[in-house]
């Protein structure tokens, strides 16, 4: 396993030193470093087990319960597909299909250019305007193919931030 790199090492060590003496301060850790770097790096594990006194296997078996811990870095966009009954029940199901066919990805993949990352929620909160996606942090409802189509044009043509 490689060290923790320049960039996330003081973002992974200043979550951890923050959160560690609380009570259950596992989960508020991982979920931390997942805002923080969008994701929770392998490496950070065993910093994690030995702040808290567990094993990396504890670490590792808990991120990967969650289905929501991501372990490889998102695209620069998000696409989750709601799959909760009231959206099944409008098309969800082939919307689900449509979408990974059009990415070209399943569940948790990103696209090879390493914009879009798909994943599926279990209820947007959005169930009279089913079937819904989240993009990012917009709810968008009444998704159809061609909608879902416009969408991902929309975030294809966004130019790169440059920092």
């Amino acid at each position: 396993m490689t060290a923790v790199n320049e960039q996330q090492l003081p973002v992974v060590t200043d979550v951890i030193s923050g959160l560690k003496h609380k009570p259950g301060a596992l989960l508020p850790i991982l979920h931390e470093i997942q805002n923080r770097l969008g994701y929770i790096p392998a490496e950070s594990v065993p910093l994690i087990a030995e702040a808290l006194n567990q094993s990396r296997a504890d670490i590792h078996g808990v991120i990967s319960f969650y289905h929501q811990f991501r372990t490889t870095a998102p695209g620069r966009h998000t696409v989750e597909v709601c799959r909760a009954e009231a959206c099944q029940s409008m098309g969800a199901r082939q919307l689900e299909a449509y979408a990974k066919a059009t990415l070209g990805v399943d569940y948790h993949g990103t696209t090879s250019d390493q914009n879009i990352t798909l994943e599926e929620v279990y209820c947007l909160g959005n169930c009279a305007c089913s079937p819904s996606v989240r993009i990012n942090d917009e709810i968008v409802g009444r998704v159809t193919p061609e909608k879902f189509d416009q969408l991902i044009d929309e975030l294809r043509s966004q130019p790169l931030e440059v920092h």
